[in-house]
């Protein structure tokens, strides 16, 4: 039990280091149009920086898309709990053994793709979270496209761009990159 309620304070450690402040996420100054080719760039680069803010908002919109259905809502948190303790929280170097067998990742994915499509098609409410989700990511894409990216500190790790722009590597400073003679 104590394993469960460390493993509980890190993941939650982690996640609020990752979490930007929300001042920054809504500055108003920091908003403007970009070039067609700047675009793409600043989609990727705040999708990055403000991940978890991004989550927080799709998950905002979900919980009151489905705010009339309050049984699809402790059904999407059962959910939502499965997700997080068998795949966000867990040690990836400990696999799950159930019965003496060890179950791949994959398959935990799996299952977990299949619980959430079951929650859908049993609660009736596929529909509003479809509509939800494409609102959510509407507006997300929408915020990321438009929020500048000359303000934000980034770690070469934390940009999508993190394996191009790190140095020191004899393959990624060589022309060939990765790539060995024939």
């Amino acid at each position: 039990m104590s394993a469960l309620i460390s493993s509980l304070k890190e993941t939650a450690q982690s996640l609020t280091a990752i979490r930007r402040p929300w001042r920054d996420f809504l500055d108003i100054t920091a908003v403007d149009f970009p070039s067609s080719s700047d675009a793409t760039t600043r989609i990727a680069q705040n999708l990055t920086h403000f991940r978890l803010n991004y989550t927080i908002i799709l998950l905002l919109i979900l919980f009151l898309s489905l705010i009339y259905h309050p049984l699809s809502i402790l059904t999407f948190l059962v959910i939502l709990l499965a997700w997080f303790f068998l795949y966000f929280a867990r040690d990836r170097q400990e696999p799950i053994v159930i019965f003496g067998f060890i179950i791949n990742d994959w398959l935990v994915i799996g299952a977990l793709i299949g619980l959430t499509i079951a929650g859908l098609a049993l609660t009736g409410v596929w529909v509003n979270v479809l509509v939800a989700v494409a609102i959510g990511g509407s507006l997300v894409i929408l915020h990321a496209a438009l929020r500048s990216t000359d303000d934000l500190v980034m770690d070469d790790l934390e940009s999508p761009y993190g394996h191009v722009l790190a140095g020191g590597d004899e393959e990624l400073d060589s022309p060939r990159g990765d790539y060995s003679g024939i």
